[in-house]
């Protein structure tokens, strides 16, 4: 029997990355957590690398080039609600392996990391939009704010304008303005000041430290 994919977590958030964690519990004889990283580079040398673009969206090609020339880092794997081509197109010129929906069931999830451990490029089906999967989490869900809306909110609270928060997300401004319409209702305020006051009290600020060895892994 083949050892389970050892895989680092990588995203700005921890609430968003322990909840990705958790989702691997029931199939740790298939896949490990070797480290979880916030803000911070690589320690170990990890099969996969599972790169979460909540609120570092998947237009920072910058950090993606990073990932895939990092020695330690296997093979790069983009987590996403995001689909759009050209996303994709240029995810994958600059190695990356796999482009996955967080739509995409635990099972789901493990059996496709696995084959990009076995060679394959996997790319999912453009997910018709839906709830992310089960077991995820995020910055104010439990104040009924929606993944989307949440990942709105974290780039305003990290100042980011209406058109720059269109520009990485790719909605359009009239979308963008929904979201935070909706956002403002949820969280009971009436400006952005408001809002992005918050956003800091309410986790949707960047951490900036790693976790190690998830549940006893490598």
């Amino acid at each position: 029997m083949s050892p389970p994919l050892t895989v680092a977590l990588v995203d700005d958030y921890d609430i968003v990355l322990t909840g990705l964690a958790h989702m691997f519990d029931h199939y740790r004889d298939r896949v490990l957590v070797a480290e979880i990283d916030a803000n911070t580079g690589l320690h170990d040398r990890t099969d996969i690398v599972l790169y979460d673009s909540f609120a570092q969206p998947e237009s920072d090609h910058s950090e993606l080039e990073a990932l895939v020339k990092n020695p330690r880092a296997g093979r790069v794997v983009v987590y996403t609600w995001n689909f759009q081509p050209s996303l994709i197109a240029e995810a994958l010129g600059q190695g990356v392996r796999g482009y996955l929906s967080k739509t995409l069931p635990a099972r789901d999830l493990v059996a496709a990391l696995e084959s990009v451990h076995a060679g394959e490029i996997v790319v999912s089906d453009p997910p018709k939009r839906a709830g992310s999967a089960p077991g995820l989490d995020w910055p104010g869900r439990h104040e009924g704010i929606t993944d989307r809306e949440s990942e709105i909110l974290a780039l305003i609270t990290q100042g980011k304008s209406n058109a720059e928060v269109a520009e990485l997300t790719y909605l359009s401004p009239n979308t963008v303005k929904s979201y935070i319409r909706s956002v403002y209702g949820k969280i009971g305020v009436a400006s952005r000041t408001q809002a992005v006051l918050w956003g800091v009290s309410h986790g949707f600020k960047p951490d900036h430290h790693r976790i190690d060895s998830w549940l006893g892994g490598p």
